[in-house]
């Protein structure tokens, strides 16, 4: 049995990345399946779940501005930090050291209609035989209260959602008029097939280790009338 959520998104920013742009960063029209992906897991997330986006709804008028933005080059590493938890070493970083400024051309005043489903990847599951109802259930009251472990963001971390409604339909009236018609999106990436499979390479759960090889997966979407039916363009991923 396939359980479903309908969320609508809002944010005053938005971008999510073209990967042939290699210096600077400029967004797509709409979201990728992968980007909508991570702003569910953030409100809930186990690695005994998997998402897939079905569906987007593209409400507001396709609009971009340029912007610049102050990015730093390195990342701290989780076993620095985890070092000095334990009394040794350092997990310092001077961002004025590291810091590099970049122009991006991003998506403004975006409104989104997210139509999702999960299912069962049974990886480290607290208990094999858990229902799916207790997922859903978890799902459904994280998002009736508006709860979220880390903030949702709309592609890049500083550009966070303004709001997120758990809905029962959405109001395609609401969808603005440059939206109509049928809109060819081009070649889009759909997301990353990690060659790990969402298992940590040491079998080790308490102190995983994942690897970081993965493939592009891209789609070639149509929005129409303002919605992208992504179940439809599934079948038609490209590596």
């Amino acid at each position: 049995m396939s359980y479903g959520f309908k969320i609508i998104v809002t944010g005053d920013y938005a971008c999510f990345s073209r990967p042939e742009m290699k210096v600077e960063r400029v967004s797509y029209d709409v979201p990728t399946p992968s980007a909508l992906e991570g702003l569910i897991k953030s409100v809930y997330w186990k690695p005994a779940v998997r998402y897939q986006i079905n569906k987007i709804v593209v409400f507001n008028p396709i609009e971009f501005t340029n912007i610049r933005r102050n990015e730093v080059k390195d990342k701290l590493l989780l076993s620095s930090v985890k070092q000095q938890m334990k009394g040794g070493g350092s997990a310092e970083m001077y961002t004025s050291e590291i810091r590099s400024q970049r122009a991006a051309m991003v998506l403004k005043n975006v409104k989104y209609g997210i139509e999702f489903t999960f299912e069962r990847t049974y990886l480290k599951s607290d208990h094999p035989d858990e229902s799916d109802e207790k997922h859903y259930n978890i799902m459904l009251r994280r998002l009736r209260n508006g709860q979220h472990f880390r903030q949702p963001c709309l592609g890049c971390r500083e550009f966070a959602i303004k709001s997120i409604e758990l809905v029962d339909d959405f109001d395609l009236t609401q969808i603005a008029p440059q939206n109509m018609g049928d809109k060819d999106l081009g070649f889009m990436l759909y997301g990353m097939k990690f060659e790990d499979g969402g298992k940590p390479v040491n079998n080790d759960w308490n102190d995983p280790k994942f690897s970081d090889k993965a493939d592009a997966v891209f789609y070639r979407p149509h929005m129409i009338d303002g919605v992208i039916d992504v179940a439809k363009y599934r079948e038609e991923i490209k590596c």
